[in-house]
This record gives structure tokens, sequence and C-alpha cells, in this order.
């Protein structure tokens, strides 16, 4: 009897084996609705205004009105900017066009600083020709009991108005669109809810302090939202691609309410390359596309990724190892052994050791806020400052993230010095403050800070900053109190050309040959975007050009295929950086910051850090503590 009688019949021999390139693929087809721009720029909300437009113009043309469901926040805000703008400059006549919003705060008022009715008013409504009889948003001061009627009048309002055209989405942390927290059902319409705890996380800095957080909401349901002939999702910044990427490529799950979307027929989600990092279209391009090899950056990417996956380092891969992640054809095209020499040369090159730092130069490091430099760069930072004239330029005073209390100690403090030493006694100032602070804390949801109070949370801030500075060994520093900061909210104001101006001015003065920024743009409330664009707009045209290192700021790190500079910190090192960033102490413990935080800033650093050294170890080039990484701009 021959052996091969005992084996199943459907088994073919001596076929190559051939990897299942089918959960990438099917992730990537599942992603076939999404849109993805650039980071920089305004090129995502330039393209949702343009549909919107669009269907403003096709609807009047034929004397019909157009419908638009509106979301708030950061992430639209550009869009109604620029939909302003195309009013203003292009006539896009609003007056056919009826507006209901997806949600707002239960127990705010109209007026209410933090409202979502003040947002649009204040935003978009007041600067276009919009009839305020047009306009919907729910009440978040109607009486619990008649809430029912509220909302179901909600509703025929919108079946009314013929059905929402043009629903815009964001895309909470945890998935949520409007406040439809996890778990909402698919079927729900426009009610009252209870805010998850990562929802009103991420509404601390608007509101100051958590006691002065909403705890409801009023919204649209997610059977509300769907009935909208077309939907627009929008995201950005890294720090929405963990949960981008559940709402994309995952399960369709309640867990997820964002994930609904998938079984829309007209729903397409637009995001920025931050956004759309965890895609797999994103971090696997090879699968989607026809890949040139000849780019070493992505052979060098694709060569990280085998590692990462396998668990071996670049000189143990095999050629089964690229081939089962579907890169056969990058040993194809470049050979086995030459990758393995490549990808360690390029990382290792990277690396920059002590004697290999600039020297004697001129270095300007730009700091969105009083901490971005020495969470983001601390270890550099000291490095730099031992060989080199360095100046840090702190961008905004960062006033949102400190707590009252603070400012209650420092007036105590001012006036117990006063007595002590004989100086003048402030008492109407202090006063007019503690008057304040007094009002604010017995508010429901708090009240925007008086200027004064603003000016003591400023002072707070340049004393940790200065304090910080002096640590590192850094001489010089200035405080540019950019004007598109100056709202005394969360919310900022778009780059002009005074907030160009001030940073040209400081780049003149210093003559830089280096200057250090920002680069993540993954700040969930998006300063660091804003001062980046001010500073590539202040370097368009300057005769005297400096080099321009990026670093990535508290909530991101450049990945080590990616960055062009890496530099090894000893754990000393380490625990130097650490206390410099300790000199921060009214960040400490709980910033009022967005979103979650996976510990305080010094953790979500030293936990960056030394990921990027455990990569290169799991690579093949170990013996490091911790790294920090750079990019050149070109």
């Amino acid at each position: 009897m021959h052996f091969k009688q005992f084996l199943p019949s459907k088994i073919a021999f001596f076929q190559p084996w051939r990897p299942s390139r089918a959960p990438l693929e099917e992730k990537i087809a599942k992603a076939k609705n999404v849109t993805i721009f650039p980071d920089e720029g305004n090129f995502l909300a330039l393209a949702v205004a343009k549909t919107i437009a669009g269907k403003i113009r096709e609807n009047n043309a034929q004397g019909r009105r157009t419908v638009l469901g509106l979301a708030t926040g950061n992430t639209p805000l550009d869009v109604y900017r620029e939909l302003v703008r195309m009013h203003k400059v292009e006539g896009l006549d609003f007056s056919r066009v009826i507006t209901f919003n997806l949600d707002e705060y239960y127990g705010l008022s109209p007026n209410d600083a933090n409202s979502y009715h003040r947002f649009m008013w204040e935003n978009f409504f007041e600067h276009i020709n919009i009839k305020p009889e047009n306009v919907h948003i729910p009440s978040g001061t109607t009486p619990r009991d008649c809430l029912p009627e509220h909302c179901a009048k909600y509703e025929r309002a919108i079946n009314d108005a013929g059905g929402i055209d043009i629903q815009l989405l964001g895309i909470g942390k945890n998935g949520h669109i409007g406040f439809n927290e996890p778990n909402s059902e698919i079927g729900s319409r426009t009610r009252l809810v209870s805010l998850d705890e990562s929802t009103r996380r991420s509404a601390l800095p608007d509101f100051g302090e958590r006691k002065y957080v909403p705890k409801e909401a009023i919204t649209m349901g997610v059977d509300t939202i769907f009935c909208a002939k077309q939907i627009i999702s929008m995201a950005t910044g890294e720090h929405k691609a963990k949960i981008i990427r559940e709402a994309v490529e995952g399960a369709v799950s309640g867990s997820v309410v964002a994930s609904y979307l998938q079984n829309h027929p007209n729903a397409a989600f637009y995001l920025d390359a931050a956004a759309a990092s965890e895609l797999a279209q994103s971090k696997f391009p090879w699968v989607a596309i026809s890949a040139d090899w000849s780019n070493d950056e992505l052979a060098l990417r694709a060569i990280c990724s085998v590692s990462e996956a396998t668990g071996k380092p670049v000189d143990m891969l095999s050629a089964r190892d690229f081939s089962r992640n579907s890169l056969g054809g990058l040993v194809k095209a470049r050979g086995l052994g030459a990758l393995r020499e490549f990808a360690l040369s390029s990382l290792s090159g990277k690396i920059l050791y002590q004697g290999r730092m600039p020297c004697n130069k001129r270095i300007l490091v730009f700091s969105p806020h009083p901490d971005d430099d020495i969470i983001s760069m601390g270890g550099m930072l000291r490095k730099i400052a031992e060989s080199n004239k360095v100046r840090v330029a702190y961008m905004t005073p960062g006033y949102t993230a400190v707590f009252d209390h603070a400012v209650r100690d420092f007036l105590t403090f001012q006036k117990r010095f006063a007595k002590s030493f004989g100086g003048p006694a402030p008492d109407g100032f202090h006063a007019k403050m503690l008057d304040f602070l007094g009002r604010k804390s017995t508010s429901p949801h708090g009240l925007p800070d008086i200027p004064e109070i603003l000016a003591v949370k400023r002072l707070i801030r340049e004393t940790e900053a200065i304090s910080c500075c002096e640590f590192v060994g850094v001489q010089e520093y200035e405080f540019l109190n950019l004007p598109f900061y100056q709202t005394g909210m969360a919310r900022k104001m778009p780059i002009t050309s005074a907030d160009v101006a001030i940073v040209k001015q400081s780049l003149l003065s210093f003559q830089p040959d280096i200057i250090f920024a920002a680069g993540d743009l993954t700040d969930p409330n998006g300063t660091h975007r804003l001062c980046l664009g001010a500073i590539r707009e202040a370097l368009n045209g300057m005769e005297r050009r400096p080099e321009l290192w990026l670093y990535s700021g508290a909530w991101s790190e450049f990945h080590p295929s990616e960055a062009d500079v890496l530099v090894p910190l000893s754990q000393s090192e380490v625990s130097l950086k650490r206390e410099g960033i300790f000199r921060h102490e009214s960040q400490k413990d709980r910033a009022p910051q967005p979103g979650h935080m996976e510990g305080e800033f010094w953790q979500m650093a030293e936990k960056r850090n030394a990921a990027t050294a455990q990569l290169l170890s799991l690579y093949g080039i170990g013996g490091f503590s911790a790294m920090e990484a750079f990019k050149i701009s070109k």
C-alpha cells in the first residue's frame, strides 16, 4: 500500500508555500471609504468645505434648500472658517440652508462660554447670511420633564425639513459620534445621555476642572444620524489613530459606535495622515499598491515592520519572514543580504553620539507650550546647551492648563511675602481675583477666567519654564505669547500675520543655525499644529534659512524608520530629564489635559523614549536605555 493513500486527497504536494494576504487585504478593502490628507496644510477642511459648498450651490440653482447636520469642536472649525470665507469672498449663499446641530451639553445656557450654541454662532452663523429661524440646536436648559417632547420636536423638525443632506461628524477617543457613547443602540433617536468618563476627560481643557464638566448632554441618536443622505466623519491627530482603526477596520460593534458607519451606504472618513496612521493601508502600503522598492525610506520601513512582526533582529530575518508579511517582492528586488546590511547601516547611522552633536552653533528651540521642550527633547536640550548658544522661545503661555488653586496659592504667597518683608500689599487687586474665583467655584460649569487670573496663570507657567531652563543649562529664553492663543479657552483662533510676524522677529533677532520645533501635530487641541504653521510661514522667504529639526510631542514619537536622528540617553540622563519636567509643578499629577493620558507627562515621555530604544534593540542595535527621535525637515 502506498503511503499517499493515508493522506487527504485534496492536499497538493510540492507546491510552493504561499502566505495568506487575506487579513490585510480585507482591512484595506473595508477602508475603501477613507480619504487621507497630508498632516500639514488645511487640505482636509478645504475638501469638506468644498463638498458642502457644492451641495449648497447645486440646490440653490434648483431652488431647493440644503439641510446640514453640524458638529462642534476643533475638528470642524476650519471647515466653518472656509465656508465663511466662501460666503464673503465667493458669494456662497446660505439663505436656503437649514442646520441641525448634533448635540449640546445639558445644563448650559446658550450664552455659556462652553455651550455649543455659542460656539456655532461665534464661529459660523453670525458670519453668514443664514436665517436665524433655520438654525436648530438642542436646548441645554430644557426642563427635565419636558425633554421627551423637546427631543421628539427636534426629530420632527428634521423630518419636516426633508431630512439631512450632509451630516458632519467628529469621532471621540472612545468612538462616539455625537454624544452616542459606547453601547448606544443603533436604533436610538435624539435623547438625553450620560457622558462617558473619557468624554468628560476630553472636555477638561474647555472647562478647566473636572467638577465643571457637564455630566449629561442632548444628542441626536445613531438612527437619526444614519438617516442622513451623506455622512462625512472627520478626524485629525495621532491621538485618534487607534479608535479610527477600530471604527474603519474593526468589527461593527456598539462598543465603538463609529464602526456603525461601515454599514451606511454613503459615509466617508476624511482623515489626516496622523489619524490614519494605524490603518493597514498606512502601515502596510505595499499590500495595497505596487511598491517602488528603490525608495530607501519605504524599504527601511518595510524591513522594520517584518522585524517587529516576527520578533527577530534584522540579521536573522529570512526570505520566508518577508514572504509571510507580503514582502517577497522586496527581497526579490534588493536581495536578502543587501536588505539586512542596508537596514542595520541605516539605523545605526541615525544614532547621534555625543561626539557628533552640534557644536558652536546658534540654536533656537520653539516650544508650543511652556513644557514641550523638556518633555519632548529634554535629553537633547541638556546636551546641546553644553557647547552651543541656545535660546528657548515659548510660543504660548499655556495658562489653560493651570488649576485655580494654583492662583490662590500664588496670591497667598504674594500677600504673606509682602507682610513679612514690608512690601506693598495689593489688597484691592487680590480682592478682585479672589471674588472672581469664589463666584467661579459656585458656578455649576465654571466661568471664563478674567484677564487678571489669566495673567497670574501665565506668570506661574513662565516661572516654571525659567526654572527648568536654568536646571538644564539654558541661559536664554523668551515668551512670545502668540495672539492666536489669547482666547482664554482651549479653542484657539487661526494663525494670522500677527503670529507669523512675532515668530519671524524671534528668528531675525537670534539668527539661528538650527531651530527645533514640535512636529508631531498630534496634540489634541491643535496648538502644536498651529505653532508649526506659524514657524514654516515665518521661514518662507528668509535669505538665511536655518536647519529645521522636528521633535515629537508628549503624545507620540517618531518611529526609528522615519526619524533622521536618534539621540541615546543614559539612565542618569533619563532621571535628569524627569527632574526637569518636575520643575513644571502646576502640570504634575492631574493637569487638565484632554483625553486619556497614560500617566503623567514624565511617565509618557519615559515610556516612549524607552520604547524607541527597545525597538532598536529588537532590530539588533542594543545597549541603550532610552532614545529621543528627531526628523530634519527638508
